[in-house]
Order: C-alpha cells, then structure tokens, then sequence
C-alpha cells in the first residue's frame, strides 16, 4: 500500500518471529512472480495437496528441491505424476540466507538482534536451504494452523509474500488454539522464525482478494516457504 502516514515498522511476533514489511522491491517480486510461473508449469508442476483423511488443501502448491507431501519428503512428486522434483536455484537459498540475516543480524534467532548491521560472515551463511514450498492462494483458499516439522534441520523458515495481503496467524508451539498474534502480510513481506518460535503454530485464516499490487499481474497470492531439510 502506498501514501501511508507512516512506514510500517518491523515487528516480533513471538521471540525468534520477525516481520520485515517490504523486504523483496518490486523488481524482486516480479522476478519471483516470474519464476513461480515457470515452476508450476508440469511436470513436477503446482497441484492440489490430499490429505490422509480425504480432504483437501485449499492452497494449490509446487514443491523445489524436496517434494513435500502429507507428512514428509520425497525427491519425486509421490502423490501427483511421479516427476522428478524440480531443483532449487541457488539464488533463491541466496534470498532466503539474506533473509535470516536481515531478521536477526549476527545474534541468534529468539536473541536481541543490531538490526542496522550485520556480520557477513554470520553463522547464518552456513544455513544450506534446500526446499521451498510454492503455495498458490486464490481469495477462498485458507491454511489451517500447522507446524512445519518435517523436517530433521532447526534452521529458520523463511517466508516470502506475493500478491494479495492475508492475515497470518502465528500462534505458540503447544497448541493450535491461543495465545496467538495476527500480523498482516503484504507483497514483499518477510516472515523469519526460528529458534524457539521454529515449531509454533501458524496459519492463513484469511486472503483479503484484489489487494495485489497492480504492477504484478498477479490475482491472488503466492508464498514462498524455504526450510532446510537436514535430509540426506
């Protein structure tokens, strides 16, 4: 959103859960937009996620680097045309490095952070990111609270927004229900949450339609979710 009074500030929703509004340009975003074009293109392309009761995903997603299916990880799509998993660019695991450095600076996740600078050679560089979950949301498509737990790594998860704005709902890691913390995603918006945040509960509850910015040309929205997977 432009002409706002104020610049919307950095927030912490729980200790080790960052919210960075506007960190990817718009030249960033759509050259993002541009590439989650390419990558749900088939095979190995985006598809609808079923469960192990029968229902399904709202969100359409399409995996890079590992495919992620309920629950766990396979170098095939497993639960959709058997394709090979498309590879992880590695200017994308570049992106989600940056990232973590830009929420926590040299500190680690959970600790106080001099957000105006930053070690280059933090320990954050060592993060081998190596899966990013591509979810599509059109304005119905919701995301219940989950953990991301599947995998063998503890290193933050990085997440990126395109599009429309959506609540994001980030809760605490006992229970899906509260304490929790509403923050609002825009296009551009970085998430980062590790540390003792890594396995909260979070979720979409809501997609806010025709909010994207125009320049996009992109109806609904796009989340780009890194993570190591610690897999072998």
């Amino acid at each position: 959103m432009t002409g706002e009074l104020f610049p919307r500030e950095r927030t912490e929703a729980a200790p080790g859960a960052v919210h960075v509004p506007d960190w990817l340009d718009p030249g960033r975003q759509r050259e993002l937009v541009a590439a989650c074009r390419a990558w749900a293109r088939p095979p190995a392309g985006l598809r609808t996620v079923r469960l192990p009761g029968g229902g399904t995903m709202t969100a359409r997603q399409v995996c890079l680097g590992w495919h992620w299916y309920p629950y766990g990880y396979a170098r095939t799509v497993v639960d959709g045309d058997g394709a090979p998993v498309k590879p992880l660019p590695a200017w994308l695991a570049e992106w989600a490095r940056e990232a973590v450095r830009e929420a926590y600076g040299d500190a680690a996740p959970g600790e106080a952070a001099p957000h105006d600078a930053y070690d280059e050679a933090a320990p954050h560089d060592a993060y081998d990111y190596d899966i990013a979950l591509i979810n599509f949301y059109d304005s119905d498509a919701r995301m219940g609270m989950h953990r991301d737990s599947d995998e063998k790594s503890d290193a933050p998860v990085v997440s990126f927004s395109l599009g429309d704005t959506c609540v994001f709902r980030f809760g605490n890691t006992e229970t899906r229900t509260r304490p929790y913390t509403d923050v609002e995603l825009r296009s551009g918006d970085l998430m980062v949450f590790g540390g003792p945040s890594r396995l909260a509960y979070h979720g979409v509850p809501k997609v806010h339609a025709d909010t994207a910015p125009p320049e996009l040309g992109l109806t609904g929205r796009l989340n780009i979710t890194l993570r190591v997977s610690g897999l072998t």
